[in-house]
């Protein structure tokens, strides 16, 4: 499955704007302009790309951030041994080599992976990077306060039960260093994706002892091309040139700007406002998506000009924690999965033009899609006569309340105030906690400071598999005290085992399909409810160029590896 450049072509831009809740990417959807707004132009060298945004990063530090909102950041200033190709690539959706040679060689048995480093690396710092440094940045993925990130490298590679990291415990025996360009992995069992692993984030590397307890909190150490001039946090980051990166190692980067520069906590309508109005400094602006009261105001031969449509690539769903009372009954959470309105569900989030009901967990753009519908109901807006006998079946008949956690955005209140008009309808009471966004993921992702239920989205983290969606979300081995993604907590040993079964398959083709069966025995269990699947529109300054749809969750949206400016003198 491929994305294509993000191109000029006529499309009509009415039928395609979306709303984007996190900024992930994969998927075989076109991505394009609605007219001629010179997106073609090659970007010059120099200038500042300035990137306005609502909310702040989770996190500088690549152990401990993942979600959508700073994967796209991370690509500016950090690397790893591999990485997904830039949205310019004729095959975006590949994982290529970054600071490795070339992808892995693999033993025979398929638990053994070894990589070569590129000659003339370095950190921001002038300090050479060798193999010892990237097994110290992956090793602290183990860490127990840290390595809240991607969950990837701890479920994969061999690591002892009790080890804790580089910090806690020391020396990751099962990660190997034979010479300084020489990095070796050893796996629990065979996992033929392993180059995608090494993509995340969370397999950046650092200088060792470096990064301990909040060290990489407010700084951090470069790998990329660009390294932190200046961090306020809640207000302004910017990044300068990285002296130190050799273009030469790098074919993924293209690091034309001179420097970026992102301005935090701008209210959503003003980031519009400033974007329409396209001036100062705002010609060389991006941004995330426009909010939906903006849309009709794009209609302007001028603004459709310069009008991205991206697709569609994650699923927004409501996990339901498996572990609390009435939600440990499976009947109550079908009965909840009936009487959800997903046609409400969109609507609250700006209409038909900004999303479609999903009513699977694997989204159509991912491998393994397997289309089904298993809580059916006339016209879209949830069948009330099954939820209630559901639970009538479940002693329930006067429902209970439950405790729903929501980001403090004005669209994702609207989402749980839909949830609470449907629920309503079958007795049950939904009380809205929003959470800021900044730490939305963390706080939801820590069992001990879940409620009862959370609305979220979940990307790809490589193009190519279901096994980025379904393990995750549901493997109940992998159930952390911090940065866990199980949000519903399920522990079904059914579902474990098929997912062995499946990771097991060599043939990723036919382990995407039976992926895609997991998915509808997963929605029967009910443990989270699909809502949406939601699009994006950007709309970018006038001199901003070089921008291609990004194929993985990893940078999502528009690839920032290939942005930069027409006129650096501009603005």
């Amino acid at each position: 499955m491929k994305l294509h450049r993000i191109t000029t072509a006529a499309v009509a831009v009415a039928a395609t704007l979306a709303l984007a809740l996190a900024a992930c990417g994969g998927g075989s959807q076109d991505a394009s302009s609605s007219g001629g707004g010179g997106f073609e132009a090659e970007p010059a060298e120099g200038g500042t790309v300035q990137v306005l945004q609502n909310a702040d990063f989770s996190y500088l530090d690549p152990a401990r951030g993942w979600d959508g909102g700073v994967n796209n950041f991370y690509r500016l200033v950090y690397r790893q041994l591999t990485t997904s190709a830039p949205g310019s690539a004729e095959n975006p959706t590949e994982i290529v080599p970054d600071l490795a040679e070339s992808l892995g060689e693999v033993s025979d048995d398929g638990l053994t992976w070894t990589y070569t480093l590129k000659d003339g690396l370095k950190f921001d710092n002038g300090d050479p990077i060798t193999s010892a440094e990237v097994k110290f940045g992956i090793s602290r993925a183990w860490d127990p306060e840290i390595g809240i990130g991607s969950p990837y490298l701890k479920q994969v590679i061999d690591a002892p039960e009790d080890y804790e990291g580089p910090y806690k415990t020391g020396d990751l025996p099962t990660v190997e260093t034979p010479d300084e360009k020489t990095i070796v992995f050893h796996l629990k069992e065979p996992f033929p994706e392993f180059d995608a692993v090494l993509s995340q984030v969370n397999a950046t590397p650092f200088p060792e002892g470096s990064g301990e307890g909040d060290e990489f909190i407010h700084e951090i150490i470069a790998s990329g091309p660009y390294k932190l001039a200046e961090y306020v946090p809640g207000s302004t980051i910017k990044l300068e040139r990285n002296e130190n990166w050799d273009a030469a190692t790098d074919e993924v980067r293209a690091a034309k700007p001179d420097g970026w520069e992102f301005t935090i906590g701008l209210d959503p309508a003003t980031i519009d406002e400033r974007l329409i109005a396209g001036q100062g400094a705002d010609v060389n602006a991006i941004s995330g998506t426009v909010q939906p009261a903006t849309l009709p105001r794009l209609q302007t031969p001028q603004l459709q000009d310069r009008t991205l449509q991206l697709p569609g690539i994650c699923t927004t769903y409501m996990g339901l924690n498996t572990t609390k009372e009435p939600l440990d009954d499976v009947r109550v959470r079908q009965a909840i999965s009936y009487a959800i309105d997903r046609n409400a569900i969109v609507n609250a989030s700006g209409g038909t033009q900004l999303g479609e009901p999903s009513t699977t967990i694997l989204p159509s753009s991912v491998a393994g899609h397997k289309d089904f519908d298993l809580y059916p109901s006339a016209d879209g807006t949830g069948d009330v006569e099954a939820a209630q006998a559901l639970l009538d079946e479940a002693g329930l008949s006067d429902g209970f309340t439950l405790t729903l956690d929501i980001r403090a955005q004005e669209s994702m209140q609207a989402q749980g105030e839909a949830v609470q008009q449907a629920l309503e309808r079958i007795g049950i009471t939904v009380e809205l906690n929003l959470i800021d966004t900044a730490t939305y993921y963390e706080t939801i992702g820590t069992p001990s400071q879940q409620h009862d239920a959370a609305i979220t989205g979940w990307c790809p983290d490589w193009a190519s598999s279901a096994a980025t969606f379904i393990p995750p979300l549901f493997d109940g081995r992998n159930i952390y005290e911090k940065g866990n993604s199980n949000l519903a907590q399920l522990d079904d040993e059914d579902v474990n085992t098929r997912i062995d079964e499946i990771k097991a398959m060599t043939d990723i083709d036919a382990a995407n399909v039976q992926w895609g069966d997991l998915d509808e025995e997963i929605v029967g269990l009910a443990p989270v409810v699909p809502l949406m699947v939601a699009k994006t529109v950007s709309l970018p300054g006038e001199n901003v160029t070089g921008l291609y749809s990004s194929a993985n969750a990893a940078t999502g949206g528009i690839d920032y590896v290939g942005v930069g400016l027409k006129d650096p003198e501009k603005g």
